[in-house]
């Protein structure tokens, strides 16, 4: 008999998802660089800022698909995703969750108030935010993979709009698909942003057989101006290109 997965969860309350400053100062470009000391304490500000103004909110659902070649059919729904990239990170997955986080719409217009007055704090704040959501993404991916685990299943990384060939057009329908605008007050403008900008969507692979390694950088679409991939590193989601 198969066992149960909780199929949808939303959550509006703060989580305390904590920001790693050695992250801050990766997307900063300080990573194995000394910090002075103004920035360092412009960092620690900002971070606190975070924290305080962030309205961590997150939605997923879980679904059952099927696989046509690079097609992936999601039961008893009208959507459905095209890759050979996205169909090859789900390979063997009975099912698939689909999440969508954000920071909330403060941090947003707090990053737009220190553009106009404080250009290096905007910086800085942008970086902290960027680690923000990555660390609420994670939190929100180690709730699932636990799920499935408790469920008798293994759990994908997770993949987004934008990786390898899935391309961001199909953020609207993923956001009308969890109704997001309503649970979490997440939307996307005509151009396939985000809003609030720090915001992420993703897919996660659940099945007994799935592959849980990160992503080949060299599947990503951005692979080409990474500036992580330069410095021989990866975003977090992804697997380093060997030399």
């Amino acid at each position: 008999m198969e066992r149960h997965l909780n199929h949808y969860n939303i959550n509006r309350n703060k989580i305390d998802i904590g920001i790693d400053k050695e992250e801050v100062l990766r997307y900063l470009g300080y990573e194995g660089k000394k910090v002075d000391d103004i920035t360092d304490l412009i960092i620690d500000e900002c971070i606190g800022e975070i924290l305080e103004i962030s309205r961590t909110s997150f939605i997923y659902n879980t679904y059952e698909v099927n696989m046509e070649r690079d097609v992936i059919f999601f039961k008893n729904t009208n959507f459905k995703i095209k890759g050979e990239d996205i169909s090859n990170h789900l390979q063997n997955s009975k099912k698939c969750v689909i999440m969508a986080v954000t920071l909330g719409n403060e941090v947003d217009e707090r990053i737009r108030y220190y553009s106009k007055v404080d250009l290096t704090r905007s910086l800085i704040f942008d970086a902290c935010t960027t680690a923000a959501i990555e660390a609420l993404c994670d939190w929100v991916e180690r709730l699932i993979k636990k799920m499935s685990i408790k469920a008798g299943y293994k759990a994908t990384t997770r993949y987004s709009p934008g990786y390898g060939d899935l391309s961001i057009e199909i953020q609207p329908k993923i956001l009308r698909l969890l109704d997001t605008q309503k649970h979490i007050g997440l939307t996307v403008t005509d151009s396939f942003i985000l809003l609030p900008k720090k915001s992420v969507t993703a897919f996660i692979g659940i099945g007994k057989d799935v592959k849980s390694e990160s992503i080949d950088c060299r599947n990503c679409s951005l692979y080409k101006n990474c500036l992580f991939e330069k410095e021989g590193d990866s975003c977090g989601n992804s697997k380093p290109v060997k030399k």
